[in-house]
């Protein structure tokens, strides 16, 4: 695994020789934050060695290399989930390509279902924590000490002092934030009513297929983490609807620009 991550670093800094400051992982339909970034390279997935390949509608599938808010960025345009066949090590292979390449903070966006009655499609909800138990935990195996401690501390895995900065900001613009327990499954299926319900009575206020795994991997490798979930459908209802992907996908587009506003003003006060 060190092998592989030397090798996908090696070949990215010889395209583009930076060291980027912050890494930023945008989730489903949030990709056109990248419109913020001043773009100075854009690397296809596929180009990387040993890098997986993105497979979900609304995940473009490249690292984006700019400025943003006068700061050196790397984005992720498109993630891995566990769903799409990978291995918990190429979930979070982007994860610690970044780290390697010299980020000091991530960022993480992602589209949740709302678990929480008192929620409602199109809020913005700061992760304040996460349940990861139903997911597979990315450092079981052999640890590497290069990326860090064989048993981490996971006591404040999302920074408080990042959260209490984006509150500032978000205060600034009368822009409403959430905040929450974010629950980790590993899908592809939508969540059951039952399993909703659930959901909501062990603690989580939204649900989603991806994060947990690359925020434990971050906090590994002692990277700060400030996260934050779309709430693009909510779960505990009594109509008898269902829940489509395309509904996620424009619930986040709708969403998007205070996000984009909140990530942006952040980054500048990094």
């Amino acid at each position: 695994m060190l092998s592989k991550i030397n090798t996908a670093v090696s070949f990215i800094q010889h395209l583009y020789a930076p060291k980027p400051q912050v890494g930023i992982v945008l989730g489903s339909g949030l990709g056109s934050f990248t419109s913020e970034i001043v773009v100075e390279k854009e690397i296809l997935y596929s180009d990387i060695p040993h890098f997986p390949i993105s497979t979900v509608e609304g995940h473009s599938g490249k690292l984006i290399f700019g400025e943003l808010g006068g700061k050196k960025v790397v984005a992720m345009a498109g993630r891995f989930h566990f769903y799409e066949g990978y291995g918990t090590d190429e979930v979070v292979f982007p994860i610690r390509v970044m780290k390697f390449l010299g980020i000091e903070t991530l960022l993480v966006s992602n589209a949740a279902g709302g678990t929480n009655k008192h929620w409602k499609v199109g809020d913005l909800m700061i992760i304040k924590d996460h349940i990861s138990q139903f997911t597979p935990n990315p450092l079981v195996g052999k640890n590497l000490t290069e990326f860090g401690p064989r048993f981490p501390d996971m006591s404040e895995p999302y920074k408080k002092v990042l959260i209490d900065k984006a509150k500032q900001i978000a205060a600034t613009k009368n822009i409403f934030l959430r905040e929450g327990v974010y629950f980790g499954v590993t899908g592809p299926t939508f969540e059951t009513r039952a399993e909703y319900k659930m959901i909501e009575l062990l603690g989580g206020d939204a649900v989603g297929m991806s994060t947990v795994q690359e925020v434990i991997a971050a906090v590994h490798m002692g990277l700060p983490v400030f996260a934050m979930s779309v709430i693009t459908d909510i779960g505990i209802r009594d109509e008898e609807n269902t829940i489509t992907h395309d509904e996620v996908l424009q619930a986040a587009k709708d969403a998007e620009p205070k996000l984009t506003y909140i990530f942006a003003a952040l980054i500048a006060q990094l």
